[in-house]
């Protein structure tokens, strides 16, 4: 129940691309992201590398070379960027990793936490795809209030149904 540290970082480096992109307007080298991120370059390429199989990064060979976002910032989802490096809170395996020592969920049939969690991951699901890259790109105060006008906003579409 809780973000991985691919999911973390990856979306952490794909910031910094965005950032960079922003002030410099060129790309950013794998060794800059990760004296950014605090991160080996080892880890850093990994994470970008997601990034560019995911298609939200290009990579720039040559001297001048490094990582550029490969569309503008206001077209790279969050809700995919997560997806693309892997992930959900609850996936469809989360009740069958918590069946406690059965084989199997003995609720598998009537389960009242399963809807609890389908229904959490929805929401969560709703809001991420609400928000963009662009969204994420200011100081952590206009970022708060981005998402958090995001947020009620969801809550406005999800009490108006």
């Amino acid at each position: 129940m809780k973000l991985s540290t691919q999911e973390e970082y990856g979306l952490r480096c794909l910031i910094q691309i965005g950032r960079h992109e922003q002030i410099e307007r060129g790309s950013v080298s794998i060794s800059e992201i990760s004296q950014l991120e605090g991160l080996s370059i080892a880890n850093a390429g990994k994470f970008v590398r997601a990034l560019r199989l995911g298609g939200f990064v290009d990579s720039e060979r040559g001297h001048a070379g490094g990582y550029r976002l490969a569309r503008p910032a206001d077209q790279i989802v969050i809700g995919d960027v997560i997806a693309a490096l892997g992930g959900r809170l609850f996936d469809d395996e989360f009740c069958e990793e918590h069946a406690g020592k059965a084989g199997s969920c003995k609720h598998s049939v009537d389960c009242s936490i399963r809807s609890l969690w389908f229904n959490v991951q929805k929401t969560v699901d709703q809001l991420l795809n609400r928000i963009t890259l662009k969204d994420m790109l200011a100081d952590e105060p206009q970022v708060a209030a981005n998402i958090g006008a995001k947020s009620v906003e969801l809550l406005q579409v999800g009490s108006a149904l």
